[in-house]
């Protein structure tokens, strides 16, 4: 771009000025939006707990609950197995079990510590005066990695990963299979390296490994299909829009180092449509649940990957397809 001369209007030369001094403070307020409205605003919203034993002993455990409003969204059990099956199979982050010996509090930390140490907390407060609940951690998360932080941590460079995939292949002018086999590369490269820094070497993954890749890959792979896909259709202002969507909305909305339900609304719900926040609970029912509740996260990735992948072979076959320039006819020649 020209530099401008001293005969530039000034108008033009302050122009830039003022872009520069707005934008900024704009990305700032949106980030800070982003991060810090979730973390400021965060408590129980409908988060799914069980009330275990007889209907005529749990009453007042239940009213007591139901007294903080939208806060849990209480499922009754028969008894105290019926809840820890419940627990494993991730239909409810814990429960309180009213046994003949007193209150029991059934949690797991695999699922969110955060959410566990809520439960201890809410159930010594409902707790009946003059008794002290038994905690017992069902699920628990792996002992290298009591508080989840390395899981939760582990989640952001996989993001980073999948926007640097899908922005090198758009940048580099990749186009059709070439794209979609440097983004599975990249994607299966990325998740192997995750795997064995966060399974083998932290110790913070304790399940099958090999599943454990599989579900880093496919969270590479939907971050950076979704951004080529982006690029694609949109040009390479598309990069701009996917990283902002993943980084700004996808990252702190995702819930994977508290829970979900523990953000205000709809954030929780919008951060399990994007590739961080699904990776995260994939991740977590695969390492610690035996796959239990991993469906409908397993299939939000395999969406963001299909569309991006599609949206790139579509692209470099339509580039393929389309016309060449009409070479420009000579002149004729002069007499």
């Amino acid at each position: 771009m020209p530099a401008l001369s001293p005969a530039t209007p000034p108008a033009r030369r302050i122009r830039p000025m003022i872009a520069v001094m707005v934008l900024v403070p704009v990305l700032v307020s949106l980030a800070l939006w982003a991060f810090a409205w979730p973390a400021a605003r965060m408590a129980p919203n409908e988060l799914p707990i069980g009330v275990a034993g007889p209907a005529a002993a749990t009453a007042q455990l239940e009213q007591n609950l139901a007294q903080h409003e939208e806060a849990f969204e209480i499922r009754h059990y028969d008894d105290e197995a019926a809840a820890r099956e419940a627990i494993e199979d991730r239909d409810v982050y814990g429960a309180m079990v009213v046994t003949t010996d007193g209150p029991k509090v059934l949690t797991a930390s695999a699922a969110s510590p955060v959410v566990a140490a809520l439960l201890k907390e809410s159930a010594a407060m409902a707790a009946p005066e003059g008794t002290r609940p038994v905690i017992e951690d069902v699920v628990p998360a792996s002992p290298d990695d009591p508080r989840g932080s390395a899981l939760a941590s582990s989640i952001l460079p996989l993001a980073l990963a999948g926007i640097a995939a899908g922005a090198s292949v758009t940048l580099l002018g990749l186009r059709g299979w070439r794209a979609a086999t440097a983004l599975s590369g990249t994607a299966a490269l990325s998740g192997l390296v995750a795997t064995a820094i966060a399974h083998s070497w932290l110790g913070a993954l304790t399940g099958a490994w090999w599943t454990e890749a599989g579900v880093l890959t496919l969270t590479v792979l939907a971050v950076g299909g979704g951004i080529a896909g982006l690029a694609a259709v949109l040009g390479r202002e598309g990069i701009g829009l996917g990283a902002l969507l993943i980084m700004l909305i996808g990252n702190p909305f995702s819930g994977v180092g508290t829970a979900p339900e523990l953000l205000p609304e709809p954030a929780g719900l919008i951060g399990q449509w994007l590739p961080p926040g699904a990776g995260g609970s994939l991740l977590r029912s695969v390492t610690f649940f035996d796959g239990a509740g991993a469906a409908s996260p397993a299939i939000v990735l395999t969406l963001w990957a299909l569309l991006g992948l599609t949206a790139v072979l579509i692209g470099g076959r339509r580039r393929v397809q389309s016309p060449a320039r009409q070479p420009v006819p000579d002149a004729a020649p002069t007499a």
